[in-house]
C-alpha cells in the first residue's frame, strides 16, 4: 500500500489502489444540498475575493480552477468527486462571494431551433455502418 500526498494546493491524500481516502461526505461536513442551484453545465468563475471563513483544501483548489470560466462538470472531474459534493463546494465559495456562476443559455422552442430529423437518422445510419 503506497499512501502519497497531493500536490501543494492540498490535494486529498489517496492509496494508489484504493483512491481517495477521504469520503466525499466529510469534504461537504455531509451536506448532500447545495445552497444554490447549478446545472452540470453552469459556468463558474472567481471574483478574486478570498473567502473571509476559513475553507477546506478543496475549496482553495477549486478556485484555483476557476481562474477563467469553467463549467461544473469539468471541476468535478478535475477534483475527482462526485458532482453533488462538487456542488455543494461550488455553492459555499458562490455564497461567500468567491465565485459567480451562470446558468447555461436555455435553447428556444422555436421552429428555428427544432433537431432536423434527416440530418439525426443520416447520423445514426453512419454509426451503424461502422459499427
Amino acid at each position: 500500500m503506497t499512501v502519497r500526498r497531493g500536490r501543494r494546493g492540498g490535494e486529498p491524500w489517496f492509496d494508489d489502489a484504493a483512491g481517495r481516502l477521504v469520503r466525499p461526505y466529510t469534504i461537504s461536513n455531509g451536506r448532500t444540498r447545495p445552497t444554490a442551484h447549478f446545472d452540470l453545465l453552469t459556468m463558474v468563475m472567481a471574483t478574486g475575493r478570498r473567502p473571509v471563513a476559513a475553507q477546506g483544501p478543496e475549496h482553495a483548489q477549486v478556485l484555483g480552477l476557476c481562474r477563467g470560466p469553467v463549467s461544473v462538470a469539468e471541476i468535478a472531474a478535475h477534483i475527482r468527486l462526485p458532482a453533488v459534493v462538487t456542488k455543494v463546494l461550488l455553492a459555499d465559495l458562490v455564497d461567500c462571494g468567491a465565485l459567480t456562476a451562470r446558468a447555461p443559455a436555455a435553447v428556444s422552442a422555436g421552429p428555428a431551433s427544432r433537431t432536423d430529423r434527416a440530418l439525426l437518422e443520416a447520423v445514426l445510419n453512419g454509426l451503424r455502418k461502422r459499427l
